[in-house]
């Protein structure tokens, strides 16, 4: 074993000092560390993967309710980056947190703004925020809008001028018919006047009277219905208090219905239990499309009033009353049910996108578009048009998306159950609440495989596929995960049909008793560290440690990219500068896959090495000579391909 470790240690160029530890496996441990972890709100039992915690650190005190860990007040959403500050959103506000020592994220401001669910993001000095919930306010009360139509309301793009990031200004507020539940800053690269901001929203349809001009109507009754589109927002940077919407791109018009999976048999066995035991305690249940249902309590108050009311009567609904209702309960939903169908029209394909990822440097974006992978063409950001989409009937609501840094590959998230319920049980199947791998040609994307977390959770743990980035390997597709309270998982996709995991990080359920809404939001790699947003937890600090699936040159290699500014949605092309750690990782992942003979890869860190002593016009030579070696290499190489990108990463250092 010993002498096994040695040899894979020095087949993949590690060095290390005395008494330090590096596991070279690559078999996952097992039992999973993960199974049966102690349950705790910050004090829950950790298990950790080839990567270490580096800090957690607890939410400010106006975005924590100590006295309820499950207060759906308080959630902590997605996060963006601008320098050394991470901003995090709250379905109460926002959250900057300056990480300039990942050991002591230091809180720097924290501003109370409800408005679920507060998506954020940056660019240069302008700070965006979403709002779709009923109680946000244009002027970031705590008081909420108590009244059905309001012009107190804000639903769509808070935007913020972050100059002085400790005290940003409000600039205006840019409102749309459905609010904003995500959205995407959308760089073009011949526009430096503006940026742009595609909203996606999936709040109902707002009232006219409260914005004119919003319609919930099918398409064929009024073209200008605020159903099948996004918005797209023109900000001028000169004059960012003009921002508008310029235009309201219908991307998915005319797409069929999508099919989905049913419910697993777990849920609607509970499902059921849960209507008969409503029934027996004398609950108003109903059997809406096949199965019988709870029937929500804003209908039974309204229907209580309306028979109360038609006997003359006020106060409290009487005995006579709730029979009554019981009695006609059936018929009443199967009417109201009907009536939807028909005001709605035919079946048809999603009515908005839950979140879009664009890739400028590409001209793409995936959109996830409810029940459709969508391709996009985002050549003319204000008018982003389909080219290609995707339907998967083991997907249930198709969630984000994720480029390949070539551009060769998009992955595809589904949030079936919506994020705060348990996706991720034994029971539960793996294609199912997963992430769907697709190669990318053209407009054609075709499904590879699926990548589900590898091991179950509790019943009491939310958990499905969510938000992630890439990780800067070059030569590799490997992806930072949040999967809720199934914590944050560290996968290899290079191979689209084999995607495997590398690294993980999981805390035990919040409540061993109940499901509480917790864990990763999102987990992203900027600038060295993997940060992760935990909705109810605060802020976590990961980094990734060297293993048998990942060396410290290809760790260090990723170090090099540097970040100004991230938001996840909005890719930036990954180039590494010229480096020798850039040159060993590819020699190091060539050792790992027999890509290229012992003695050659032995032969060319020597080189390398002797290099790397010399200067000027000797340090070139030997470098281009190195090069030129790697090149007619190639030719009987296992994997050609890796030693040309190895040999180009050399003559780049030679220049």
């Amino acid at each position: 074993m010993r002498t096994t470790s040695l040899i894979a240690a020095a087949a993949l160029g590690l060095t290390a000092c005395a008494g330090s530890k590096v596991n070279m496996s690559t078999t996952a441990p097992s039992p999973d560390p993960r199974v049966g972890l102690r349950a705790g709100w910050m004090n829950a039992a950790e298990a950790a993967w080839n990567v270490r915690l580096v800090s957690t650190t607890p939410p400010s005190e106006h975005f924590i309710n100590r006295a309820n860990p499950g207060d759906f007040s308080f959630i902590n959403s997605d996060i963006s980056f601008a320098g050394n500050y991470v901003i995090q959103g709250n379905f109460a506000g926002v959250q900057v947190w300056d990480i300039s020592n990942p050991k002591r994220p230091r809180l720097h401001r924290a501003f109370v703004c409800p408005g679920s669910q507060s998506d954020v993001s940056v660019y240069r000095k302008l700070l965006f925020v979403s709002g779709e919930a009923l109680n946000g306010r244009t002027d970031c009360g705590t008081q909420g809008v108590n009244d059905t139509v309001s012009h107190d309301r804000l639903r769509g793009i808070r935007i913020f001028d972050i100059t002085d990031i400790a005290n940003p200004r409000p600039i205006t507020e840019v409102q749309t018919c459905r609010g904003s539940h995500t959205h995407t800053v959308v760089t073009a690269p011949g526009d430096t006047d503006n940026v742009y901001i595609y909203v996606s929203g999936s709040a109902p349809v707002r009232s006219p009277s409260e914005l004119p001009g919003c319609s919930a109507a099918p398409l064929d009754s009024n073209p200008n219905s605020a159903l099948f589109r996004i918005e797209v927002i023109q900000v001028p940077l000169a004059h960012p208090e003009q921002a508008h919407v310029v235009s309201s791109p219908r991307i998915f018009q005319d797409l069929g219905p999508p099919v989905r999976h049913g419910e697993a048999p777990e849920d609607i066995a509970a499902a059921q239990r849960a209507a008969d035991s409503a029934r027996a305690h004398g609950g108003f249940v109903a059997t809406i499309n096949g199965r019988d249902a709870i029937v929500f309590g804003g209908f039974i108050h309204d229907q209580l009033d309306s028979l109360m009311k038609a006997r003359g009567g006020s106060g409290t609904p009487s005995a006579a009353d709730t029979a009554t209702l019981h009695a006609n309960l059936q018929q009443l939903v199967t009417a109201r049910v009907e009536a939807n169908r028909r005001r709605q029209g035919p079946p048809t394909g999603p009515t908005q996108c839950h979140d879009i990822t664009v890739y400028p440097a590409i001209g793409l974006a995936g959109g996830a578009c409810g029940g459709y992978g969508l391709l996009l063409d985002i050549r003319d950001p204000t008018n982003p048009r389909r080219i290609g989409a995707a339907a998967d009937s083991n997907f249930s609501f198709w969630h984000s998306a994720t480029f390949n840094n070539d551009g060769t590959k998009i992955l595809f998230t589904d949030e079936w159950g919506g994020g705060l319920q348990p996706r991720c049980r034994v029971t539960d199947k793996p294609e199912w609440g997963a992430n769907a791998i697709f190669t990318l040609s053209g407009t054609t994307m075709t499904f590879k495989s699926y990548y589900k977390l590898p091991v179950a959770q509790t019943s009491n743990e939310n958990c499905v596929a969510h938000n992630g980035t890439l990780i800067p390997i070059p030569g590799r597709d490997v992806m930072a995960q949040g999967w809720y309270q199934g914590g944050i998982s560290v996968f290899d996709w290079t191979d689209p049909v084999h995607p495997r995991e590398i690294a993980f990080f999981d805390r035990g359920p919040m409540d061993s008793t109940k499901l509480l809404g917790a864990g990763s939001w999102s987990a992203y790699w900027y600038n060295g560290y993997i940060i992760s947003s935990e909705i109810a937890r605060g802020l976590d600090i990961f980094e990734l440690t060297p293993s048998g699936f990942l060396s410290q040159n290809e760790i260090d290699a990723a170090k090099l990219i540097h970040f100004d500014y991230l938001n996840a949605q909005d890719q930036q092309q990954l180039v590494w500068p010229a480096s020798p750690v850039v040159a060993r990782a590819y020699l190091d992942q060539l050792a790992r896959a027999n890509g290229l003979a012992v003695e050659k890869i032995a032969a060319a860190r020597q080189a390398l090495v002797r290099a790397e002593k010399l200067s000027g016009q000797a340090r070139k030579d030997a470098l281009s000579q190195l090069a030129a070696q790697l090149t007619g290499d190639a030719a009987g190489a296992a994997d050609p391909a890796k030693v040309r990108t190895l040999a180009a990463a050399v003559t780049d250092l030679a220049k």
